[in-house]
């Protein structure tokens, strides 16, 4: 089947999303964060493209960005190419990081801007990760008005920063704050990921891939028992759902 044709905006502005194949995590530690935002501040000197908004999760990540020199298509070419390499080169690894295609949303409006905006600014919260949108590192929300990498003049031209910070008192719902399992808290990928290490006395996914199937699934199943869910322990282990669940389906069903 053709792949569907992306949709173009008229203002040049995009909500991108950048994930993980198969959902593995693409930022493993500190340095996988600060090597990205290396990579896409060259990119951005190359492409001159203006970044508005970001956000590193542990499997994905979201851009808000206006197209420059060069279309979204090239400047996603770029990024992936540079830190596929490095990550690979870092953990030993072979093959795709990112799946095929990066998704891309046309932002047409002032307003639907502002809510893309919010939206990315809420990812860690609703992940559970931090309480406060400017307390997560690898957020563009947590320098804003402080000359981060975001092209500011040109954001604020749009939607200044009281308006920004006006709806973000609005837009914030308690219930976001305290992701449950049963009755406990969620574990965040982050956790998830430095217990799978732990447990396996791994330094990497790569190498937990590497493990035999015995320890894999002795790895899992603990997790599981701690509350991380299926779709979880396959970001965290870099494995598909289904070969989660087969490596564990002669112990217990995930």
């Amino acid at each position: 089947m053709p792949r569907t044709e992306r949709l173009v905006s008229k203002t040049g502005i995009y909500h991108i999303m950048l994930r993980g194949i198969n959902q593995q995590l693409i930022f493993e530690e500190t340095e996988d964060h600060t090597k990205f935002l290396s990579v896409l501040s060259e990119v951005k000197q190359i492409s001159g493209f203006k970044l508005y908004a970001y956000c590193l999760m542990g499997n994905h990540v979201h851009l808000l960005i206006k197209e420059g020199d060069e279309t979204i298509a090239q400047v996603f070419r770029r990024i992936g190419a540079r830190y596929a390499f490095w990550f690979n080169w870092k953990y030993g690894r072979h093959g795709h990081l990112f799946q095929d295609r990066f998704r891309s949303e046309p932002v047409e409006s002032d307003e639907y801007l502002l809510t893309v905006l919010l939206y990315i600014y809420q990812n860690p919260i609703k992940a559970g990760i931090c309480k406060a949108l400017d307390k997560y590192e690898w957020c563009s929300r947590k320098y804003l008005g402080k000359c981060g990498m975001v092209d500011e003049s040109d954001l604020f031209k749009i939607v200044p920063i009281e308006v920004i910070e006006e709806r973000e008192c609005v837009e914030i719902d308690g219930d976001l704050l305290e992701p449950k399992i049963g009755r406990g808290r969620a574990m965040t990928d982050e956790g998830a990921l430095k217990q799978l290490k732990v447990l396996s006395n791994v330094r990497s996914i790569s190498e937990f891939q590497l493990l035999n199937r015995e320890l894999q699934a002795m790895v899992l199943l603990t997790l599981k028992d701690r509350g991380v869910s299926g779709r979880q322990l396959a970001r965290v282990s870099g494995l598909s759902r289904g070969l989660v669940m087969r490596i564990c389906r002669d112990e217990s069903a995930i």
